[in-house]
This record gives C-alpha cells, structure tokens and sequence, in this order.
C-alpha cells in the first residue's frame, strides 16, 4: 500500500487505486489535467432564492406604542404622535388616551369595543364626534373631553354617571335639546371654561354640576326647579357652580328654592 501522502495526492488528481505502480503514478502525475479549481457550484437542492427587499414595516400594533393591562389601555403622550383613535383590544374596559393628537372621533371608532365603561381623552385635538361614535358603549360609565376643541357634543350614552368636558369651546346651540335630559344615570356633570349661554336641562339625577366661567345671562324658575311648585326639591343635588358667569344670581331668588344648597356665583 502507498505511503499516505502519495496516495492522498494520486486520489485528489483522480488516479484509480488498484492501478498505481511507481512509473504509472510518475506519468500520470506528469500529464493528468488537473481538476478544476474555479469556484464551487452548491448542488440544486442546496441553491437559495435572492434575498427579497427589505419591505416597510406595517403599522406598529396598539400594544406596541401603549401600555395594555388585562382591560385597560394606556396611551398617553405617545410619540409618534397620535392622531386617532388605536384599535383597541378585546374586553377592554378603560382607554386612557389623553394628550395626544386626536383631531376627531367617527362612528366606526368604538364600534368593536362595546364592553368600554371609562374613556378618557383629555387634552387632545379634538374637533369633531360623530353622532354615532358612542351609541354602542351601552356599558360606558365615565367620559372625559375636556381641554379640546368641542364646538357640539354628540348623543351620549344612557350609561354615563360622570361626564367632563371642561375647557372646550361649546354653545348651547351646539347642544341637542335633552342632551343630558335623558340621561337618568348621570350624577356627575363638568361644563367649566366653556361658552354656553345657558344652563342646559339637568337631569333628576345630578349630584354636581360644574357651569363656571361660560356666557349664562339668565337664570329663571325652570332651571333648576318646577316653578312655582313649592313641594318640589332636588335632593340629590349638592354642588352647582356658576362662578365666572355673566348673570347676578340675586336677581333670581325663588329659581333655588327647590336647591338644598345655593349655587357658588355672584349674587349681587
């Protein structure tokens, strides 16, 4: 048998094994082509496709750019910014999207998320609402608008206990006739900083009604109260601003009577 560096040689050039003798292997390692040395061709099976182009990526999830708790959302101050409402997950119960870009909310916004009972997006954007963009969130319980740019205020869920929309831009005319009327839950009302020109019709329900600082004028007999029914009184009611407003409430002294506290403002 061959040394084995000579027959490793023999081998690589192709030399058969069984053939070899001292004056053969001289011959053939004089004129035996030698093998190709160019670079090696994988086989089919093992050749790849071109690596595609990177592609942009998609929209980055909810999840992603807030914080999501087990049915609650937190999307605060999110960068980039945000300029609309995040699909939201399932069963998620409170969305806290406040200051942010949000411009306007439309009727396909909460139209997956009816299990929603709190909402907060104070200070963002917020021009306009689309009559329908809260009629499905019949479990809806808190609302925040406040700080935005609110000229009118959509129909509003029957659920609502509190809802808070100071410092916007509202008139009475931007508000529907029973606006809050309707509302038999709703214990809590904040409509500060505004520019309504008269008290809206409150609910039976009311505990505290926050209207400082807007353009109320008048105040009369039906406001609070039923006239000159004297055996009605509103006992739930303990809290109702009217501070900061044009109005003397002085001028009106029988439109409290049925008032258990009177209302914070100027009386003289």
């Amino acid at each position: 048998m061959p040394r084995s560096g000579v027959y490793s040689n023999a081998h690589l050039l192709g030399v058969k094994r069984m053939s070899l003798t001292p004056t053969r292997l001289t011959w053939r390692l004089r004129n035996q082509r030698p093998r190709s040395l160019g670079l090696w061709t994988p086989p089919k099976c093992l050749q790849t496709s071109p690596i595609p182009p990177r592609q942009p990526s998609p929209e980055l999830p909810t999840c992603l750019l807030c914080v999501c708790l087990t049915g609650s959302v937190y999307c605060e101050e999110v960068l980039p910014d945000m300029t609309a409402v995040p699909p939201l997950p399932k069963e998620t119960s409170y969305l806290y999207a406040r200051y942010n870009h949000i411009a306007k909310i439309g009727n396909a916004d909460f139209a997956d998320s009816p299990t929603l009972k709190r909402i907060d997006l104070t200070g963002n954007m917020i021009s306009e609402i689309e009559d329908g963009a809260f009629s499905k969130l019949l479990l809806l319980e808190e609302l925040a608008l406040a700080e935005n740019r609110l000229v009118r205020l959509p129909m509003l869920p029957p659920a609502l206990t509190t809802f808070n929309a100071n410092h916007n831009q509202l008139r009475t005319k931007g508000l529907k006739a029973n606006a809050f009327k309707k509302l038999t839950k709703l214990a809590y009302l904040y409509l500060g900083d505004n520019q309504l020109e008269a008290v809206p019709h409150l609910p039976e329900s009311l505990r505290v009604v926050h209207l400082q600082n807007n353009n109320i004028t008048a105040i009369t007999d039906m406001t609070f109260c039923k006239g000159n029914t004297t055996r009605y009184l509103r006992t739930k009611m303990d809290v109702v601003r009217l501070d900061g407003n044009p109005v003397g409430l002085g001028v009106y002294p029988n439109s409290f009577i049925c008032l258990r506290t009177l209302p914070i403002g100027r009386y003289y």
